[in-house]
């Protein structure tokens, strides 16, 4: 598998990143499965892995650092910030109180002694962006965080932070993590962009949207989308028009000779500002199965008629997750940011 530049912090990872949600209580259980599918992603090409705290309450993080022994110096390692771990209102968020405690927790869970990159999970308005920054610049001059990123954010935050890390000297955000899918191709309008003028890498989640590119649900073959994902996306897995989309790149994969797994994994690694695509298995064989795509290439043609079923810069009805962060319920701060 071919590395790629992680932006310009000098980098090299893999064209597929391993994520690591589907680790522990709520995805896959056995941790010594979880730890052979790691081995098994090493082994295939794969350099980076993707987890976060709030994985499993822990638990992923605690997985990776038990298969990452013995080969730490070959792994690129990424990890989260942000999400709430416990019911303590400031045990979440972004504020250099929570992040020099939480990097802690996430250290010790992975049993090393620094992190490659590490990400702010979800957009924080009640947290002033330099007060993240100023504790993510100590971190990394400690040598506990090589180089930080962040997750889900607007354009127009993604500016901001570029800003504020120039005029006040402070380590920038050198990455983003944002969702991208045939389906879901509303960040080519401006996220996307905006990145390649700050030079920042690109891991992009949920490529396979959640589980509708993966080829098992089709219309009429008796397949239905897990209870998980049901409770939590229910109209994205549900939508008419996704399910009629999806239905049409299946067959545009059939007669290109492709897996749509296999097409919707090209698709997101072919746009020139993509620097690697999370994959998320549960199980050892959705592994192999998405790492046999590793390295298809799709020609202008078939791009074209991709944008044909879903146009350049557009999402195909609801987005795939509609999490909202625990600030964004606060009634004042949803009409400042409105």
């Amino acid at each position: 598998m071919q590395t790629r530049p992680l932006g310009r912090t000098g980098i090299q990872v893999s064209g597929f990143t391993l994520g690591t949600m589907m680790f522990g209580p709520y995805g896959n259980p056995d941790p010594d499965e979880c730890v052979r599918i790691v081995h098994r992603a090493l082994d295939g090409g794969i350099n980076t892995i993707d987890t976060a705290d709030v994985y499993g309450d822990g638990e992923s993080e605690k997985i990776v650092g038990k298969a990452l022994r013995g080969r730490r110096d070959d792994v690129v390692l990424a990890t989260k910030f942000n999400g709430p771990m416990g019911d303590d209102a400031n045990r979440r968020g972004s504020s250099r109180r929570w992040i020099v405690s939480a990097v802690e927790g996430s250290l010790r869970r992975l049993g090393v002694d620094h992190i490659d990159l590490y990400q702010a999970h979800h957009p924080e308005p009640g947290t002033d962006v330099e007060e993240t920054l100023s504790a993510l610049t100590d971190l990394v001059r400690a040598g506990k965080v090589r180089a930080i990123g962040h997750s889900n954010l607007p354009a127009s935050d993604i500016v901001e932070a570029q800003w504020v890390a120039e005029r006040r000297g402070l380590a920038r955000f050198r990455t983003e993590q944002p969702h991208y899918s045939i389906l879901n191709r509303g960040i080519e309008r401006e996220i996307l962009p905006v990145c390649e003028r700050y030079g920042l890498g690109i891991l992009v989640w949920s490529p396979l949207a959640m589980g509708l590119l993966a080829g098992r649900l089709r219309r009429g073959n008796g397949e239905t989308a897990s209870a998980g994902r049901l409770h939590w996306a229910r109209r994205h897995m549900t939508d008419e028009r996704k399910l009629d989309a999806v239905e049409a790149l299946a067959g545009l994969a059939g007669q290109a000779g492709l897996t749509l797994p296999h097409l919707a994994l090209a698709f997101v690694t072919a746009h020139p500002a993509v620097t690697s695509a999370i994959i998320g298995p549960r199980t050892p064989a959705q592994l192999d199965d998405l790492l046999a795509g590793a390295g298809t290439l799709l020609d202008d043609d078939l791009l074209d008629h991709v944008d044909e079923i879903v146009a350049p810069g557009t999402d195909v009805g609801p987005v795939d997750v509609a999490y909202v962060p625990p600030a964004l319920t606060q009634p004042a701060l949803r009409r400042r940011i409105a």
